[in-house]
């Protein structure tokens, strides 16, 4: 199990980042739906077939994002 984040869509791919910072691309079809920039999903498996979202460590994410750019510009 491994976990990524998206950082973008570059055309039939999602650019995601891993824990070491390493880059890779998935393809869009294998991932949930509502899979978007910014998501933490959840990659399993022998071949990595299964693809979840984390909704707890994506908006754990989105928390402390909003969090800095709130002392940011306050």
């Amino acid at each position: 199990m491994k976990k990524v984040i998206i950082d973008r869509f570059e055309g039939d791919f999602a650019v995601c980042e891993d824990e070491d910072r390493k880059i890779i691309n998935i393809e869009k079809s294998r991932l949930p739906k509502d899979a978007k920039e910014g998501t933490v999903l959840i990659i399993m498996g022998d071949k990595e077939d299964d693809i979840k979202v984390d909704y707890a460590e994506t908006e754990a994410r989105k928390s402390r994002i909003k969090r800095m750019m709130d002392s940011l510009f306050n």
